[in-house]
């Protein structure tokens, strides 16, 4: 089977929230999820898009995309401009013919083209076989960052001024 990694199209977003939605439920974390394509579709290709993303697709005679990268420009006070990895999924059936690293070297590529800082991207901890991965890929893991969020639910109630 052959496949090609092409950036994504206002088309493609239906596949991609298909794609997102099988992360979420490997994750645990469907019920967390409260995008939509049309909210992607505005963000990604309305008037002032923020992130941009990358698939691969079979190049068979009815082509399927089954794996994608969204990255969006993350700026870090040390570094400058950085390419942050939001998703990195390639569907259960195709994983192992190589797609992830495809979609990692597309990405990578895109941040030398924009003269990028750094890549950076998070994986859940139990996630043993993403972290192989990356680590085969030769990404560095830092476990000395905890991640911090403000969720929905406490941003309307945030005590401003209050500890």
């Amino acid at each position: 089977m052959n496949y090609t990694i092409r950036k994504g199209t206002p088309q493609d977003i239906e596949d991609a929230f298909r794609l997102i939605m099988e992360l979420a439920v490997f994750e645990k974390g469907e019920h967390l999820v409260s995008n939509s394509p049309a909210r992607m579709l505005e963000d990604g290709f309305g008037n002032n898009p923020v992130f941009e993303f990358f698939v691969a697709e079979t190049t068979d005679e009815k082509p399927e995309i089954v794996g994608m990268a969204l990255t969006y420009i993350r700026y870090s006070t040390w570094r400058g401009q950085c390419l942050y990895l939001e998703d990195l999924i390639v569907t259960e059936k195709y994983r192992q013919f190589g797609l992830g690293k495809m979609l990692l070297d597309t990405v990578v590529k895109r941040a030398v083209e924009t003269n990028m800082a750094i890549v950076m991207w998070q994986v859940l901890d139990w996630n043993t076989p993403a972290i192989n991965f990356y680590k085969k890929c030769g990404a560095e893991l830092a476990p000395e960052w905890i991640n911090c969020t403000v969720l929905p639910e406490k941003l309307a109630s945030w005590q401003y001024g209050k500890f």
